[in-house]
């Protein structure tokens, strides 16, 4: 997800549909966990973006366990090249930021801020609040009572970017992979004080129509729709 033009939210295989001048103005990137999906683009746009006369380099945000994993896994010297020691360990290109949650970062006018969210994995979400107004993404996560409260904080909750992974035949299974289906997310839209547009991501491919439909069937009143490539929000 791309904020503005110079932040990233996750690094998934989207930012391949970026062209290169695009890949370049970014310089921060929030990771909301380790998982392939939404590391897997990460690799080829530091690749992308490294200049050995850089101005600004390239940071990532993530908890400590992300950052980590990202470090052992992948920046490694054996899978991908470790670009935080390029062109030099004193000053180089890319360099990590660790969070814990209710931490805030502010780059420009905006104010990232860490939420504790319930995965497989240890995982954050991300409010992002300007002085328009906030959006909200959950990352992946399943049932939870971290997230609710802070976006009930967010007074001027203007978007709400949430997953739901499976339809509800798959309960079972969406739970145990800490993932939301329509019968736990339209639950915990209940608790929801504000009437954000809510858009609905992470979608098990070829279950997309069914999750969509169960999840409109169980909150008519909702403003919810689908997320999709390409899509823009303004906020």
């Amino acid at each position: 997800m791309l904020v503005d033009d110079d932040v990233l939210i996750d690094a998934g295989t989207g930012i391949g549909d970026l062209p290169l001048e695009q890949l370049n103005r970014i310089r921060h990137v929030f990771l909301t966990h380790a998982h392939l999906d939404h590391i897997a683009g990460l690799p080829m746009l530091v690749d992308s973006v490294f200049d050995e006369n850089f101005d600004v380099p390239l940071t990532v945000y993530a908890r400590q366990e992300t950052l980590d994993a990202v470090q052992t896994h992948i920046f490694n010297d054996v899978i991908w090249p470790d670009f935080s020691g390029l062109p030099s360990r004193e000053n180089p290109m890319l360099r990590y930021y660790a969070l814990t949650p209710a931490d805030t970062v502010k780059i420009g006018l905006k104010e990232f801020h860490a939420v504790d969210v319930r995965h497989s994995v240890p995982s954050l979400g991300f409010t992002v609040q300007n002085s328009c107004g906030s959006f909200a993404v959950s990352g992946d996560t399943k049932s939870n009572e971290t997230l609710w409260p802070v976006l009930n904080a967010c007074d001027d909750l203007k978007v709400l970017v949430i997953e739901v992974s499976f339809p509800d035949e798959m309960e079972a299974l969406a739970n145990e992979a800490g993932h939301y289906c329509p019968k736990t997310l339209t639950r915990d839209l209940e608790r929801l004080r504000h009437r954000p547009d809510i858009w609905l991501t992470g979608m098990k491919p070829g279950c997309e129509d069914r999750i969509l439909d169960q999840v409109m069937a169980a909150a008519p009143d909702s403003n919810i729709r689908m997320l999709e490539r390409g899509t823009v929000l303004q906020i």
